[in-house]
């Protein structure tokens, strides 16, 4: 696939684009977690539950991918439970610990809202030739890990 012609943009333009995107997507978040009787922070964690797939997260993960403290991570799996999206598994290798996995009719809810806004993503992606997803993979990548580490400097839970 050729690329198509782009507009010229400045790097303040993009930033602008992004935040754009960012405050967009906080809003939809909002709206889609009190749709399914969640808050953001629980639905964010229950993202993570469902990107980690098998690979089964702890308590620990989650609290560290979701920026909380452990003990704030207790509270949203005990709500998370309660409300029917998530289950806690013994640890196979340490009896300590526990993992956490999503119920599948929990997970079959939450992508039943996601999948057509995902299928609109892959619409708008094909747009893009393999070298500027490649472009676009990076850049996500890549402000993701800044973006963590920000937080990390300045908005330490500990």
């Amino acid at each position: 696939m050729q690329a198509k012609p782009r507009p010229a943009a400045s790097p303040v333009q993009a930033l602008t684009a992004m935040d754009d995107l960012i405050a967009t997507a906080m809003v939809g978040q909002q709206e889609i977690a009190a749709q399914v009787g969640l808050n953001v922070t629980d639905l964010t964690c229950f993202a993570y539950v469902l990107q980690a797939g098998e690979n089964l997260l702890t308590a620990g993960d989650l609290a560290a991918r979701a920026h909380v403290t452990t003990g704030a991570v207790t509270g949203i799996l005990n709500r998370l439970e309660r409300a029917g999206y998530v289950t806690r598994r013994p640890d196979p290798t340490d009896r300590r610990r526990v993992r956490v996995a999503a119920l599948p009719d929990a997970e079959a809810r939450i992508r039943e809202i996601y999948e057509p806004y995902y299928a609109r993503l892959m619409d708008l992606f094909a747009d893009y030739s393999p070298d500027e997803i490649a472009v676009l993979t990076d850049w996500f990548t890549r402000a993701s890990a800044l973006a963590a580490g920000y937080l990390e400097e300045h908005c330490r839970t500990d």
